[in-house]
């Protein structure tokens, strides 16, 4: 698949800190977050709040997740998300996010989500991802 990579500029506010004004760890999932749902919007050409009647899903949560954080993000500091698919099965994916301070890396994820709808009996369960989805994104 073709790399599309997804940026958000981001500038980090008080309230993202803790009281030594350094983010606290947290929140570098929220921007994750921001970033994935950002991605799909912009790559499928439908508004987030129209992503789940038009692709008949109740969202895509999050199953797993981990990140390791190298350098301080601080309060007044504009860094970079970028986000990017590595790998779509058959009903869940992968994102990976680089976030970056000054060109230097500072904090990179990966999330592993679901992409999830309701079976006959009101549960939550995976649905096969669709091909125009994959498309939308294998097409850059």
């Amino acid at each position: 698949m073709p790399h599309l990579v997804h940026h958000k500029r981001l500038r980090i506010e008080w309230g993202h800190c803790d009281p030594a004004g350094i983010v606290f760890n947290s929140r570098f999932f929220e921007y994750f977050d921001w970033s994935t749902w950002e991605m799909f919007e912009s790559v499928l050409g439908v508004p987030r709040q129209d992503l789940f009647a038009t692709y008949d899903i109740i969202g895509v949560p999050l199953v797993d997740a981990q990140a390791r954080f190298r350098v301080p993000v601080k309060f007044g500091d504009f860094v970079d998300v970028a986000s990017e698919i590595g790998e779509f099965r058959r009903s869940s994916f992968d994102v990976t996010h680089r976030i970056t301070l000054a060109g230097e890396l500072a904090v990179e994820g990966r999330e592993t989500r679901v992409w999830a709808g309701r079976d006959a009996e009101g549960r939550i369960r995976g649905k096969a991802i669709p091909d125009e989805v994959i498309g939308r994104f294998r097409a850059g």
